[in-house]
């Protein structure tokens, strides 16, 4: 069996491997979608293949949509040539159970998968011909927040961007500018209204996206190289939206066991790559079972019917309300907890952590004791519930393949929100002592102590990405295991920071606490696992 439009065919050997295959006919639904488009996605990776895809697939399989979906890739065009030209853009998504067991269904719902770069010719220009349809109706995006920034830590444009402004929109390079490209080329055939919705795992993600894009689009206006019809057309949330979206699936690479399990029941060609810039993807995608996405219903030219696929459609308050409490109390702190412990610890598998004693108190301390108090309820999904479902179900699952070095990564960039806040909730509030807090400040002195690259045995470990790595290992210089008197006096430049923790810590009470919590954890060998011990009893 091969994954691909013709080895569907082989529906009886398909169907013998437990795999569920689409009600619909894949090519009629491609033509369909060339010559009807309806929806765009940027960024063709795990978590749209895994998620974002299956939508649509639900849509299709009912017979509530007939246009597929359009992948546009501005990052990593290895990914088209080398998964979906290969697959007909399809996916065998394998949902991981708690039981051990397995849930297969091919996903088909790409209709094509284009280069969003004006190098690639033919599939540009294809691009660009969906965008200024009438009946496109959205946009959406999975690209990681990094793919917003048009500025560097300094708050400098970066290189590409600069060079985008100059150069215009027949030439971008950026996510952003290929954007502002292409709604140039709707613009100018007809300014049809359209949807531009971030489904990134980022706080306020409908605002990052406009933010972006209006400054691209601004840009070239000032230049002289767009008129300013079109800024107004761009700015203007009748004609143009960018919806807040709150989205929450747990989907980690590929798991070559699952790829061995696939070939042992004849399925061809499932072996995961690496692309050459590093992305790590198979033809199939493994990921947990529960899965949500909430939108704010703002869509001026119309859109699928997404509701029917299990998405909650809303206002923007409630998307903001469900995405704080996620980020901020349920899911997001719990997690960065454990990927810097579970590093420190020699943890591979952050299941695994969720069977060490003194891990699971520690996430149980930051989100039912100090989270819950002060969680937000947005209205439509019980907080208690969800983070239920986080510690009970989804991080104990041995069959997520995830991985507390992936989640360690870029850890400075979510500080601010995933512990911050919480402080600020107890700051604001004059019955609650910030400086009462544990299990938050515990995970500051762990994530410092991570930074170090010294495992709890004292070995040296690798360090995950993090755009503020060089500097903060910087800041550290000196500070060393074995020597807990190190810290003195010189974290006062990282404590007081509030674009690292949302708050000054000194202001907030609690920066001595987390000193000492470090202090302790650099005593020797062993130290972090004996700190956890001393203060999570």
């Amino acid at each position: 069996m091969k994954l691909s439009y013709e080895g569907l065919r082989e529906a009886e050997a398909w169907a013998a491997a437990g795999v569920t295959l689409p009600r619909y006919d894949w090519a009629q639904m491609a033509a369909y979608t060339q010559e009807h488009p309806v929806w765009v996605h940027f960024g063709g990776g795990n978590i749209f293949r895994g998620f974002i895809a299956g939508l649509q697939q639900r849509l299709l399989d009912r017979g509530a949509a007939r246009s597929g979906i359009v992948v546009a890739e501005t990052f990593d065009a290895d990914m088209l040539e080398k998964i979906y030209k290969p697959c007909d853009g399809m996916t065998l998504m394998v949902t991981l159970l708690p039981d051990g067991s397995t849930r297969r269904e091919v996903i088909a719902s790409v209709a094509c998968g284009l280069s969003a770069a004006p190098e690639a010719g033919e599939e540009w220009e294809r691009l660009r011909a969906v965008f200024r349809s009438p009946e496109l109706q959205m946009v959406s995006y999975t690209i990681t927040e990094k793919g917003y920034a048009l500025t560097d830590l300094r708050g400098e444009l970066l290189p590409v961007v600069r060079a985008d402004l100059e150069n215009g929109p027949d030439s971008p390079r950026h996510a952003m500018s290929v954007t502002a490209a292409m709604l140039y080329a709707r613009y100018l055939a007809g300014a049809a209204p359209i949807t531009l919705v971030s489904m990134d795992n980022c706080s306020h993600n409908g605002e990052k996206l406009r933010t972006a894009v209006t400054a691209v689009v601004r840009g070239w206006a000032e230049r002289g190289l767009v008129p300013d019809g079109f800024v107004t057309w761009v700015e203007d949330e009748k004609q143009v939206s960018f919806p807040w979206t709150m989205i929450d699936k747990i989907t980690p690479r590929p798991d070559t066991g699952i790829a061995r399990q696939l070939a042992e029941q004849g399925i061809e060609g499932m072996e995961p790559i690496v692309t050459a810039k590093g992305t790590y993807i198979a033809p199939f995608v493994n990921a947990e079972e529960p899965q949500y996405l909430v939108v704010e219903d703002a869509f001026p030219g119309g859109r699928p019917p997404l509701e029917l696929a299990g998405v909650y459609m809303t206002d923007r308050d409630t998307v903001n309300r469900t995405e704080r409490m996620k980020v901020t109390t349920c899911l997001n702190p719990l997690h960065t907890a454990l990927a810097v412990y579970g590093c420190l610890l020699g943890y591979k598998r952050i299941s695994d952590e969720m069977r060490d004693a003194e891990l699971v108190r520690l996430i149980r301390t930051i989100g039912y004791t100090e989270g819950l108090p002060v969680v937000t309820d947005p209205g439509i999904i019980s907080p208690r519930a969800f983070i239920d479902e986080v510690v009970e179900r989804r991080l104990p699952n041995p069959f997520i393949p995830d991985t507390p070095q992936r989640i360690a990564t870029d850890t400075s960039q979510k500080l601010p929100v995933r512990f911050g806040e919480t402080i600020k909730s107890y700051l604001a509030d004059p019955r609650r002592d910030a400086a009462a807090l544990t299990g938050i400040p515990l995970a500051l002195a762990g994530w410092l102590r991570y930074l170090l690259g010294v495992n709890d045995a004292g070995q040296p470990m690798p360090l995950s990405g993090d755009p503020m790595l060089e500097q903060l290992k910087g800041a550290m210089e000196g500070i060393a295991l074995g020597k807990p008197d190190s810290v003195k006096g010189r974290l006062t430049g990282i404590l007081s920071n509030p674009a690292l923790f949302g708050v000054d810590l000194y202001q907030a009470g609690l920066a001595e606490r987390v000193e000492a919590l470090l202090a302790e954890e650099l005593a020797g060998p062993g130290a972090v696992r004996a700190t956890l011990q001393k203060h999570l009893a």
